[in-house]
């Protein structure tokens, strides 16, 4: 076997150590910074994280990882699969960006979670009218870059099965992996391409084959993989997997001859099994965690990994997917106690880890004795830590649980909430508004230590005035406070729980410019004080229309979060959800009488296998239940999900038994409302009617337009008139323009009723 490697990871992060990505990206969109300075700071992100990773004894590299928005987006650039609208855009860039963000004439592409992660990715459009075509440039110019600067550059593409089972069609009923044949050819092409670069090995990433696959679409894959493996002018061909296991796909690869398959042996242990199956392989063996923070376990990687030099041509150590999911370095965490540091790994500690690995698996384990006893040492501190057990928090969960988690019939609650007097359409937005940089400066002071928590509260509540009063000039019916003093919708409250810590500067991109710092859970949960009820009752203070309260719910506390991995998680749902309760309750007792408890996450923790979904389901909505139940029926519980296929917990959606249920439908068109009736459900629904990550103001016709289609499939009764997602990151004109004309929508609506 040739051009083998022994240490690498799958991907790597772009946003920057410290989001130079971000601000630059956002520069050239407000006019800040014009293409050639954002080329440039793109450029040295990818130098600096070439070279460091090389540096620290990586000695395959993934190039082509890097992307100014998504990797999804990418390739459909790569493909010429952008949508037609955008096409008429003469600036390359300016286009991209269009069919990332959209503008104001012309609509972006849908978006959604990248598998069961917090990562979105825009779906690309595919028509019976589109017709593919290679543009190498991006991969190209990266490979060319990498190899210039003496890194040894392993290109990396999402491979053709995942590009079209992930994208859309337009066409109902087609199955788009029915045109890979109009792919194998580019595909080939490429790899044609890139052998002439330079490049030895081209990574092609399909972790669609870790979902549940028919047995004719993994005879496709096969098939593909053995094509392109025919092709004499190439590198050699990597097919890495990851999130979970490949089952049945695994075999079907190794029958063909392709050079290497990346394997996930954390998500997908049960891996192993099959492995034997590789034996003229690389394998590139995923046991270090790309997702998730905690130090790696060396002694046992260590044994997977000699499990495997007996069945595999040749191994390599790896992460377990790309480090995009985890935050750059711990060295900018001074803030977190000593002991618990000790136990995690953010990105360049994982690089270490692998070379470490990698090392006792070619020179033995004494030749990394000192790393070794530092992980059995951390491991062993973090098993004992009394923070990992709190016997008043599990007492009291038990006692609730054994006192049960439902609320009255949904009719038995409209009786008690009718004296909201609520119209018909009621019109709301769904909790943020936008974080001006008065609040950001406020922020930023209090953190320096300019101003004490006194002026900042002060500051915060005048913020939340101006959005009072903004709410009520535009006539809505059912306000927010705006939640100007809230960093993050799930750190804000992992600062305020036991048994969580919040990052420095653990950034992670979410999509796009969009990054944020999960908080770890690391411990028992519990709530010593109220978090909210100060803010809100403030807020309702401040006018007679009903302000609703604003929390988070467990399941997506979890999901954004890095979690621990000593437990599971349905554990972990409910002591999260039992510090929900309370706060549900208290807010309560402040005559706070609608509460939103926010769950966009729900769809995003699903598993990818269909045997494994009934069980999170049931203990996902069992948490949701708990961490509402405990107020009166006259009391509005509403939730919120957005940007994941709805489709596919559709039940659960009903079962989580909220009053309202505020719901992602701009972008979809309504598609959800039609899953909604097929299961019956007859709780109130607010699909978002605007799209509030494109900056373009939808027009009153627009939104009314919209309104009318969901009254094709929704009483009015239950309709609810709202955005499709929180405002944080959009700006103040925009958002004003963009709410009156929804007000003024709702209006002409209800005018023809």
């Amino acid at each position: 076997m040739t051009n083998t490697f022994t240490a690498t990871v799958l991907g790597s992060p772009r946003i920057g150590p410290n989001r130079e990505l971000k601000k630059a990206v956002e520069g050239y969109w407000a006019g800040r910074v014009d293409a050639d300075s954002l080329a440039d700071t793109a450029r040295r992100l990818r130098e600096d994280t070439w070279t460091g990773q090389s540096a620290a004894g990586l000695d395959s590299i993934p190039v082509n990882t890097f992307s100014y928005y998504d990797q999804m987006l990418d390739t459909a650039v790569l493909l010429g699969a952008l949508p037609e609208r955008v096409t008429d855009i003469e600036d390359s860039l300016d286009r991209y960006f269009a069919a990332a963000r959209g503008s104001e004439t012309v609509a972006p592409l849908e978006m959604t979670k990248w598998f069961d992660t917090n990562y979105h990715y825009l779906v690309p459009e595919i028509t019976p009218q589109t017709s593919f075509s290679l543009d190498a440039t991006k991969p190209l110019t990266e490979v060319a870059e990498a190899l210039a600067l003496g890194v040894p550059a392993r290109p990396v593409v999402i491979g053709p099965i995942t590009f079209l089972v992930l994208s859309k069609s337009v066409e109902p009923g087609a199955r788009l992996l029915d045109r890979v044949d109009e792919l194998v050819p580019l595909y080939a092409e490429l790899l044609r391409l890139l052998r002439a670069a330079g490049a030895e090995w081209v990574q092609l990433d399909e972790p669609a084959l870790v979902a549940d696959r028919t047995p004719d679409e993994i005879a496709i894959a096969a098939r593909v993989y053995q094509q392109l493996a025919g092709e004499s002018d190439r590198p050699s061909i990597l097919v890495a997997s990851y999130f979970g296991s490949l089952g049945d796909a695994l075999p079907a690869l190794a029958g063909t001859d392709v050079e290497g398959i990346a394997v996930d042996l954390v998500a997908g242990s049960d891996t192993l099994a099959t492995v034997s199956a590789l034996r003229d392989k690389v394998v590139v063996a995923g046991v270090v965690d790309g997702r998730n923070i905690w130090r790696t376990d060396l002694d046992g990687a260590l044994a997977t990994l000699g499990t495997l030099l007996g069945t595999a041509g040749s191994v390599a150590v790896s992460t377990s997917c790309s480090l995009l999911h985890v935050p750059y370095t711990l060295d900018a965490e001074t803030g977190i106690d000593a002991v618990l540091r000790s136990w995690l790994a953010f990105g360049s500690e994982k690089v270490q880890e692998i070379r470490t690995l990698a090392t006792a698996l070619t020179d033995g384990r004494d030749s990394v004795a000192g790393e070794f006893t530092a992980a059995r040492a951390a491991r062993d501190t973090r098993a004992g830590d009394p923070r990992l057990h709190d016997g008043t928090v599990r007492a009291r969960l038990d006692q609730v649980r054994r006192a049960g988690v439902h609320r009255a019939t949904p009719e038995d609650r409209r009786v008690a909430q009718r004296d909201l007097d609520l119209p018909v359409l009621p019109t709301t937005t769904i909790g943020s508004y936008p974080q001006t940089s008065r609040i950001r400066v406020a922020r930023a002071a209090l953190r320096r230590g300019e101003i004490d928590a006194a002026e900042y509260d002060r500051r915060m509540r005048d913020e939340i005035s101006e959005v009072v009063a903004l709410q009520e000039k535009l006539d809505i019916d059912v306000l927010v406070h705006g939640e100007p003093e809230r960093n993050d919708m799930v750190q804000y409250f992992a600062e305020q729980l036991d048994g969580f810590v919040a990052t420095d500067n653990g950034w992670v991109q979410s999509y796009g410019s969009r990054c944020v710092r999960p908080p770890i859970l690391f411990g028992d949960v519990q709530r010593t004080r109220p978090m909210t009820v100060d803010w809100i009752t403030y807020a309702q203070s401040l006018t007679r229309r009903p302000v609703k309260g604003m929390l988070t719910g467990p399941v997506t506390i979890l999901a954004w979060s890095f979690v621990r991995d000593d437990q599971p998680l349905v554990d972990s749902a409910d002591q999260v959800a039992l510090a929900i309760r309370d706060e549900t309750v208290d807010l309560q007792g402040a005559g706070i009488r609608i509460i939103q408890v926010d769950e966009p996450a729900l769809r995003e923790l699903l598993p990818l296998r269909a045997a494994e979904q009934p069980a999170y389901l049931d203990w996902a909505v069992g948490a949701f239940r708990l961490a509402t139940s405990g107020v009166a029926d006259s009391t509005q519980i509403h939730t919120h999900l957005c940007y994941s296929e709805f489709g596919e917990v559709i039940g659960a959606i009903a079962g989580l038994d909220a009053d309202v249920t505020s719901i992602e439908a701009a972008r979809s068109h309504m598609e959800v409302l039609d899953d909604l009736n097929s299961i019956g459900f007859d709780l109130g629904v607010g699909p978002g009617v605007y799209d509030i990550h494109s900056p373009r103001v939808p027009s009153v016709d627009e939104i009314a337009t919209s309104l009318r289609e969901a009254l094709d499939a929704v009483p009015v009764q239950r309709l609810w008139v709202n955005p499709d997602c929180g405002l944080k990151t959009r700006g103040t004109a925009e958002v004003e323009q963009s709410l009156n004309n929804l007000v003024a929508a709702a209006k002409r609506v209800r005018a023809e009723l």
